[in-house]
C-alpha cells in the first residue's frame, strides 16, 4: 500500500477539549499512518482548546498543521480553507469529537486503491458516553448505483468518516457555505460530476450523539435550511416535485417535534440495532 494521506478536521471555540483531544488521538492510532494533519481553527478558541492545540503539536510535530482563521466563518468555508492546506491527494475527514478505529484509514484506502474510487465512506456507530453503548449503527448505500438514487432522499455518506480525492473535491468546486448541508451539497456536485464512489459496510467510526446533536436537528432555522437544500436538490435534477414535496413535509414535522423524541424517531426509523 503506497498512498498517503492528509487529516482535515475544524475546531471552534464551544466544543469540548477532552473530545478534541480523544478525536486527535485515534487518528494518530491509525494502523497506516497519515501524512499531514491540518486542524482549521474556525475563529478564536478557549484556553482549553489551545491547550490541546499545544499537546498536537508537540506529539505530531512537524505533520501538524494549524490553519487559524481570524473570525469564525462556519464549517463550510473552514474545511474548504482546510483543504487548500492538505498535501496529500488523498485526504480523511475527521470531526472533533468522534473517534476513528484503528483500521478505518487502511480500509478506506484499500477500497480506493482497489476501485479506483474518488469517495469513500464507511458505516458509524452511535454512542452517548462510551463507544458501543446505544448500539445504533448508520449504515450507507455500498454501490454507485445505489448512492445515486439514495442522495435524492437522504445523505449518502456519513461526513465525519469520509476519505476523498482532494482533486475531485476541487474538480466540483469544494465545500460552500450551505450550513447543515455543506457535506451533502458537496457530494451532489461530485456525483454529477462524475466522481465514483463507494461506501464500506463496516463500522469504521464512533460518532458522539450525547452533545445535543439531535437537539441541533431542529427548530426554525433549521427547517428553513432543510426547505432551501431541499429546493437546491430539485434544481440539480436530483429529485422531482413529488419527491421535493415529500421530503420538505417529513423533514418539517421532525425538524418542529421536542429534541428528545426526534432523537427517538432517528433511532427508532433511521438506525440499524446491532
Amino acid at each position: 500500500m503506497k498512498s498517503q494521506y492528509s487529516v482535515l478536521m475544524s475546531v471552534y471555540e464551544k466544543e469540548n477539549p477532552v473530545y478534541l483531544r480523544s478525536s486527535i488521538e485515534s487518528m494518530m492510532k491509525q494502523s497506516l499512518p497519515f501524512s499531514d494533519f491540518v486542524l482549521v481553527c474556525d475563529g478564536p478558541l478557549t484556553e482549553e482548546l489551545e491547550e490541546v492545540i499545544k499537546w498536537a503539536e508537540h506529539s505530531i510535530g512537524t505533520r501538524f498543521q494549524c490553519v487559524r482563521l481570524s473570525e469564525n466563518q462556519g464549517l463550510g468555508k473552514a474545511l474548504s480553507q482546510g483543504l487548500l492546506h492538505c498535501r496529500c491527494d488523498i485526504v480523511a475527514r475527521m470531526d472533533s469529537d468522534d473517534l476513528s478505529r484503528e483500521e478505518r484509514c487502511r480500509l478506506q484506502i484499500e477500497a480506493m486503491e482497489k476501485g479506483g474510487y474518488d469517495l469513500v465512506g464507511g458505516a458509524l456507530q452511535e454512542f452517548q458516553e462510551v463507544p458501543g453503548d446505544t448500539k445504533q449503527i448508520r449504515l450507507s448505500p455500498e454501490h454507485q448505483d445505489e448512492i445515486m438514487e439514495y442522495a435524492g432522499k437522504r445523505n449518502p455518506f456519513n461526513h465525519p468518516c469520509v476519505m476523498y480525492r482532494k482533486s475531485a473535491v476541487m474538480a466540483a468546486g469544494s465545500y460552500i457555505d450551505f450550513p447543515g448541508f455543506e457535506d451533502y451539497c458537496l457530494w451532489v456536485r461530485m456525483l454529477k460530476n462524475g466522481a465514483k464512489a463507494y461506501n464500506l459496510q463496516e463500522v469504521i467510526l464512533d460518532m458522539r450523539t450525547g452533545n445535543g446533536m439531535y437537539g441541533r436537528r431542529g427548530g426554525a432555522g433549521y427547517v428553513a435550511s432543510v426547505v432551501r437544500f431541499q429546493q437546491y436538490l430539485k434544481k440539480e435534477n436530483m429529485i422531482g416535485t413529488g419527491t421535493f414535496l415529500k421530503n420538505c413535509l417529513i423533514r418539517i414535522i421532525v425538524g418542529m417535534i421536542p429534541g428528545g423524541l426526534r432523537g427517538h424517531f432517528y433511532r427508532l426509523f433511521l438506525r440499524k440495532k446491532q
